[in-house]
């Protein structure tokens, strides 16, 4: 775990790897795209063109829809939490950087679960810092792709062509950002028990100990979980999101409809997402339902049920000899 890669010398600004495997996986899911675009598209010579002045949006789409979603979340976990005035107190100090006050085990995994809430409720410039963290990957996949279809017909790029196309190129980019997940600690798994706990990575991680976690605080590891050995379901969504951009390449290059890579893609990581996340052990994701739901999972099942209208409705123009 590598939360920062490197300090700029002279000015010590900290170059964090989530920024930059998320960055890497942008420039990958843009230049996969206009490949696709430049063999799969509606106008192979201008598509790919048209493709990166959209890019621009999708970027800003992502970013937006998934901070909005993050903070949409906390501040929702916060404001409908029951927090007694002690935990509230608490949280206030540790805002202001103060010492607080000693907390039950209870009122302390409280605190811990709204406290990113309280912030942006308290604090809304926070909302702002998303550098230091917080982004929700469904809320960047509808951002990106709002904003991508807006641009895409002011551009005069065809919306079906253009969304089976960019999402292989969104899950690609995802496969190589859900390692900055890891390296950072984010988006954890629970912890593993029993003889289940020696199995080795990538099925499992061992998150490093409390002293190295004190010495490295951008790491976003609880510190309770010091030394234990969690679920990797950060290589897990890694993995996963590379098997959908192969089967979306795969339905794109034998399609009927323009439109079914896309949907098959929306099916496809609905369910196994919806799975991913009943071994996932951040509450940071958000529960429902007396923790029955992740916020993931409920977005799964919205998600499943878009796909699975798209691939009976079949909305998109039917693909022909002429137009293959």
């Amino acid at each position: 775990m590598h939360p920062v890669l490197f300090e700029i010398p002279g000015i010590g600004f900290p170059i964090r790897s989530f920024g930059v495997m998320v960055a890497g996986g942008m420039f990958l899911g843009i230049w996969l795209w206009g490949r696709l675009l430049a063999k799969y598209g509606d106008d192979p010579e201008e598509d790919p063109l048209r493709a990166s002045q959209v890019a621009v949006w999708v970027v800003i789409g992502i970013l937006l829809g998934a901070r909005l979603m993050y903070v949409t979340v906390e501040s929702t976990r916060y404001l409908t939490a029951d927090v007694s005035e002690e935990v509230e107190a608490y949280l206030s100090a540790s805002q202001r950087g103060q010492v607080a006050a000693t907390l039950s085990a209870e009122d302390l995994a409280t605190a811990r679960r709204v406290a990113g809430g309280h912030d942006f409720v308290h604090d809304p410039v926070k909302i702002l810092l998303i550098w230091q963290g917080g982004l929700v990957m469904y809320g960047g996949l509808i951002g990106g792709a709002l904003l991508g279809m807006w641009s895409s017909r002011k551009q005069k790029l065809k919306v079906w062509s253009a969304l089976d196309t960019a999402l292989i190129g969104a899950f690609a980019g995802l496969m190589v950002g859900r390692w900055g997940c890891l390296l950072v600690g984010d988006d954890f798994g629970k912890v593993v028990e029993g003889a289940q706990a020696s199995l080795p990575f990538p099925l499992t991680i061992t998150v490093p100990s409390l002293d190295w976690l004190n010495a490295h605080p951008q790491s976003l590891f609880p510190r309770e979980y010091a030394g234990q050995t969690l679920w990797a379901t950060q290589v897990w969504m890694s993995v996963n999101a590379i098997l959908v951009a192969l089967v979306g390449w795969f339905v794109l290059k034998r399609r009927t409809w323009k439109g079914q890579a896309m949907a098959v893609m929306i099916v496809h990581y609905s369910i196994t997402r919806f799975l991913i996340e009943m071994y996932r052990g951040d509450e940071i994701r958000g529960v429902w339902f007396d923790g029955a739901l992740s916020t993931s999972q409920l977005i799964s099942v919205a998600g499943f049920a878009l796909g699975v209208f798209l691939l009976v409705k079949r909305p998109g123009p039917r693909i022909t000899a002429a137009s293959a």
